[in-house]
């Protein structure tokens, strides 16, 4: 009797040629290049500034921007957004290299990092179009997690005072650091913080 011939596992996903996988990686690093490029470019010239410049700085053609991005307004919050998911995804490893006062000092100044992008935002962002109307939302439910956790750390450890609201705190340095250059936005978090550590052991 001949054996019966093996049977192939529909379930297993196909194997994909790296060839056919390339153009993908391509269309995805091109995707990163724009948005950082945007970044700067928004910073120093606004968001009106020609899309054939954001195209040069990113070393694209301005076709491929418009592939990705069909309205500018796209472009806008897709640096918005990539800013604010950076700033999140920074704070464990922050959290792990610091006690936990040091930490929330810590990712407030990487914060001002994102504020600073955010001021060449500004114009957009406030120019009441509704294309920017979920941004405030995802900006609140990204990071105000991220710093409750932070507090949380810190109140348990008696290393800042109880009753600190996120939302607050990222107010206050978004104010503190606006217009300030890295240095001066650092200092400035600094201070807040040692306010943030008084009567920290007597609150416990």
């Amino acid at each position: 009797m001949s054996a019966s011939p093996p049977v192939s596992d529909s379930s297993a996903p196909p194997s994909t040629p790296a060839s056919a996988r390339r153009p993908r990686a391509d269309a995805q690093r091109n995707l990163a290049t724009v948005v950082a490029a945007a970044k700067e470019v928004f910073a120093e010239s606004g968001v009106d500034a020609p899309m054939r410049e954001i195209a040069a700085r990113a070393g694209v053609g301005v076709g491929t921007i418009y592939r990705h991005f069909p309205q500018r307004s796209d472009l806008v919050k897709a640096v918005f957004t990539t800013e604010v998911d950076a700033a999140a995804a920074d704070a464990p490893a922050i959290a792990a290299a610091h006690s936990p006062g040091d930490a929330v000092a810590a990712w407030l100044v990487r914060y001002t990092r994102f504020v600073a992008a955010k001021r060449g935002l500004g114009a957009a962002l406030h120019s009441g179009d509704t294309a920017y109307a979920a941004l405030p939302d995802y900006f609140l439910g990204t990071l105000g997690p991220v710093l409750r956790g932070l507090l949380d750390s810190a109140e348990a450890a008696g290393e800042i005072r109880a009753g600190i609201e996120p939302e607050d705190l990222l107010v206050a340095v978004s104010r503190l650091s606006s217009g300030q250059d890295a240095a001066q936005s650092e200092r400035l978090v600094h201070l807040l913080v040692d306010g943030l550590r008084y009567g920290a052991g007597s609150s416990r």
